[in-house]
């Protein structure tokens, strides 16, 4: 997987952990700026570098704005699920992305940053039918794919039992569903968002413990699924805030 951009290597370089990277390659150019240099350096103390040309930046990365740094990435670092409850199980608020089946690489990519900007603590998505984590989502995340532990699984079902049983509130958001501006959001809650043109399944709304809904003040079929989650997250960020 090629990874390409300033912002993406700076969200790589700050993890505490060492992700698997090929090699890290900077242009040949010689009149970068000083900001590039200096990432240079840092990224040379942790990672093999490469120089070479904008050509051979493009022609890896198929990017003209590459930014001069073109990342060579072995694997995504995929976390377990189990880790992500272990990890969170004595927190008073914590949050939870389960993403049904988002198909669109920009939803996905945008999802990560609300998630991130909110303080979410982890994203679920399901292995068949869903955008994986690509190069395109990464980009649109602006590299903070890297800042939350995101989960991929075989069976959505099974896994939103598991957090049930680990106090957490599942919410998936569906327009039937009650108005949440008159929702008391539990500190730990789960929010699950839909396929582009399908929404959350039926068999996964009857998983949840609620429905949840925006409502519109004129005449609009739905939201965008990363604009949904956008709403419901910082929703319940507000509402988190209010009660500390």
């Amino acid at each position: 997987m090629y990874l390409h951009g300033r912002n993406v290597l700076k969200e790589i370089l700050n993890l505490k952990y060492t992700l698997k990277i090929k090699r890290v390659i900077f242009t040949d150019q010689k009149n970068t700026d000083t900001g590039l240099m200096k990432l240079r350096k840092m990224t040379e103390e942790r990672y093999r570098v490469d120089i070479l040309s904008p050509q051979e930046l493009y022609n890896l990365s198929r990017e003209k704005k590459h930014q001069g740094v073109v990342i060579e990435l072995r694997e995504f670092p995929f976390f377990d699920y189990r880790e992500i409850i272990e990890d969170n199980k004595d927190k008073k608020n914590s949050l939870i992305i389960f993403l049904d089946q988002v198909q669109d690489p920009h939803n996905f990519g945008a999802i990560i940053r609300s998630s991130v900007a909110c303080g979410a603590d982890g994203i679920i998505i399901t292995e068949r039918a869903s955008s994986d984590v690509s190069p395109a989502v990464i980009k649109v995340s602006s590299g903070l794919a890297f800042r939350i532990k995101i989960s991929k699984i075989p069976n959505l079902r099974n896994v939103l039992k598991k957090f049930q049983e680990s106090d957490y509130w599942i919410y998936a958001a569906g327009m039937e569903g009650k108005n949440y501006f008159d929702e008391s959001m539990p500190e730990r809650s789960v929010f699950i968002f839909g396929n582009e043109g399908q929404g959350v399944r039926r068999l996964i709304k009857e998983s949840s413990d609620e429905i949840i809904s925006i409502p519109m003040r004129r005449e609009v079929d739905s939201l965008n699924v990363a604009a949904s989650a956008a709403v419901l997250l910082f929703e319940y960020s507000r509402q988190m805030y209010k009660k500390s």
